[in-house]
């Protein structure tokens, strides 16, 4: 799979380097491999949403479906 050019630059891989990829089922994620990857990336989401269960709370609050 191959990255647009700007892409490659902004994530300092113009060369070429690591990225890693969630498959989402009908989506894919891909990130610069490296910083501790994407659990780093999510633990850092969930902290900044005041934690998972804060978020879990207000998920379910907004979309009872999904509680």
């Amino acid at each position: 799979m191959a990255l647009p050019a700007e892409t490659r630059r902004r994530w300092g891989i113009a060369d070429g380097g690591a990225v890693e990829i969630a498959d989402l089922g009908t989506v894919l994620v891909v990130v610069p491999a490296g910083r501790g990857g994407l659990r780093a990336m999510l633990s850092e989401a969930l902290e900044d949403a005041g934690g998972y269960r804060s978020l879990a709370r207000r998920v379910a609050a907004s979309e009872p479906d999904l509680a």
